[in-house]
């Protein structure tokens, strides 16, 4: 397709469609919250739990975005493992049937990305390049910031639940 359109076109269109889909994804949520099914009664120390499954999978987004960390060239999907970890831990906390939707779609779709780029990886011969303690530390500092922030002010905000409160 790049080769058909352009690569400027491509970029373009891909966005386009990538940002309509995930308004729909966000407006088909909100409208599903509004009658909720109730699927299942998570214990409570599973609502505990996602919050360091968060965590870790934050940490591993950043580490998707962190030149020369450990975390990148052992997994060279870091992304794909942190919204794996993102999507089991919000599966484990909540019982609700618009979550299962949600969540359970995120981690088929993650795991699936993840074999898929991992397969693409091997048959190309990728080789990541060696981390270094400088570029794990940044991976960890940066991902647990942004955890700290979406966790403890914009997670109300945005989806309306407080993780702690």
């Amino acid at each position: 397709m790049i080769a058909r359109l352009g690569e400027g076109t491509w970029k373009a269109g891909y966005s386009l469609i990538s940002i309509a889909s995930f308004v729909l994804l966000i407006w088909g949520f909100a409208l599903a919250r509004q009658q909720p099914v109730l699927l299942y009664v998570p214990p409570t120390a599973l609502r505990h739990a996602n919050a360091l499954f968060t965590l870790v999978a934050f940490v591993l987004v950043a580490a998707a975005y962190i030149p020369r960390n450990h975390v990148k060239a052992w997994l060279g999907h870091p992304m794909y493992a942190g919204i794996k970890i993102w999507a089991l831990g919000h599966l484990l906390a909540t019982g609700m049937l618009h979550d299962v939707l949600l969540f359970g779609t995120f981690l088929l779709w993650s795991i699936s990305g993840f074999a898929v780029s991992r397969r693409r990886d091997r048959r190309a011969g990728v080789i990541y390049p060696g981390g270094t303690l400088a570029g794990d530390l940044l991976a960890i500092a940066l991902g647990a910031a942004l955890w700290a922030v979406f966790a403890f002010w914009l997670h109300a905000r945005w989806i309306g639940v407080a993780p702690f409160g």
